[in-house]
């Protein structure tokens, strides 16, 4: 089983929309909602298109844009991965 964590989320979201505030996602951003992190719900659909493409996993648009922090998103996708096994 592969698990999906907070460098996989980190890079991805760089990959994806760049990165807000230079640094911002070297800091503990568990917690801070996306938005806050100046990530839209363009960039959450689009972070996750990439992650189902890397993880084949499914994310709907609906779920995507409810996943409003790091720690959601990073939970959402191993929980998907875990109920592949």
């Amino acid at each position: 089983m592969t698990e999906f964590t907070m460098d996989d989320l980190r890079r991805i979201l760089r990959a994806c929309a760049g990165e807000a505030t230079p640094g911002i996602l070297d800091t503990d951003i568990v917690d801070v909602p996306f938005r806050d992190l100046g990530y839209d719900s363009l960039a959450q659909l689009e972070l996750a298109s990439q992650i189902g493409r890397e993880y084949a996993t499914s994310i709907p648009d609906d779920a995507a844009v409810a996943l409003e922090t790091p720690r959601a998103a990073i939970a959402y996708v191993n929980d998907r991965i875990a109920a592949r096994v």
